[in-house]
């Protein structure tokens, strides 16, 4: 039967001649291995020489001293990072998963009158300066967190529980950004701060129910509110044009008036200066003038002189139209 068992014999002379170049080639390939490193595209590298800052290096293959001489930190400045206030992301994805639980003290805080709040937000940001970033603040990122925390509880601070619920929410994440950009320019951090946003504002859970209730309350008001001055608009502008008309309307009349007035007075004068020039002639002129008017509004008329009493039952005076057929 064969023997499958393999036997390697290394002979101890051997090893004992070519010790040094076995360890010399162990060092040649841990040298290599410790002195190439890869700075990937959305990366920069950060080179320590000894302990020192040195030099900062672009993506790609570098080179670097080996033997822990120089040291390289690899700073993502072109990815955008996040920190979570008040939750974590547990599982991301097109609809991620999200932990309260063990938070509650980031996101509760007071408002200016007094109001306790549970604000959940996301601090997006990109490290803009990696040497600022290594070596100008002692683990920037977690100054950072403090910073915001800070700068989310004094904004809110100064607003009413209301503002912060509902209409002040965009105002609040703008100021928490430009105080939050100013407080990383003063540190050096080399942190630039691209937006602050807040995912969720409640009410604590034990006054839910009775600030639900409150706001329904506030809502119908405000639509109350909205009815009537809807209906103020509606009636109120009428009401003024209708007042509007019937007093120019007042006014032409009044107009109109005085100055038909004004040329009765103006005729009537013109009248008596004729009058007094001519008495007769003039008082025969408003005679004629005023039969002229008067006599078409009579219908028929008979003329007859006042000496002629037989001639009247002739002509059936008592009867309109004179003739009866």
């Amino acid at each position: 039967m064969a023997n499958n068992n393999f036997e390697i014999n290394i002979n101890p002379d051997w090893i004992k001649k070519h010790l040094r170049k076995i360890i010399f080639g162990l060092i040649l390939l841990y040298a290599a291995f410790s002195a190439i490193y890869t700075v990937g595209p959305e990366e920069e590298g950060v080179v320590l020489q000894m302990g020192k800052y040195n030099r900062t290096v672009q993506p790609g293959l570098n080179f670097i001293l080996p033997f822990g001489i120089e040291e390289i930190f690899k700073i993502p400045v072109q990815r955008q990072l996040k920190q979570e206030f008040g939750f974590r992301t547990s599982n991301p994805g097109q609809r991620s998963d999200y932990v309260k639980d063990g938070y509650r003290d980031e996101s509760t805080m007071l408002t200016g009158d007094l109001n306790l709040t549970d604000v959940e937000w996301v601090v997006q940001y990109r490290i803009s300066d990696s040497y600022k970033y290594l070596f100008k603040v002692r683990n920037a990122d977690k100054t950072l967190r403090d910073m915001s925390e800070a700068a989310m509880r004094k904004v809110v601070g100064d607003r009413t529980v209301n503002e912060v619920l509902t209409v002040g929410r965009q105002e609040i994440a703008t100021s928490v950004e430009q105080l939050l950009q100013e407080l990383c320019d003063e540190y050096e951090n080399g942190i630039r701060i691209d937006q602050v946003v807040l995912q969720d504002v409640n009410p604590p859970d034990p006054v839910k129910p009775s600030f639900n209730a409150v706001n329904e309350a506030q809502q119908e008001r405000e639509t109350l509110i909205n009815q009537a001055e809807a209906d103020y608009n509606r009636v109120i502008p009428r009401a003024r044009g209708e007042a509007q008309e019937t007093i120019e309307l007042a006014e032409a009349f009044a107009l109109n008036r005085v100055n038909r007035s004004k040329g009765e007075a103006d005729r009537f004068n013109s009248l008596f200066k004729e009058y007094i020039k001519a008495p007769e002639v003039t008082k025969q002129r408003i005679y004629l003038e005023t039969m002229e008017k008067v006599l078409p509004k009579l219908g028929n008329k008979v003329i007859v002189d006042e000496k002629g009493n037989n001639v009247l039952p002739l002509l059936n005076l008592d009867r309109k139209g004179g003739t009866e057929k």
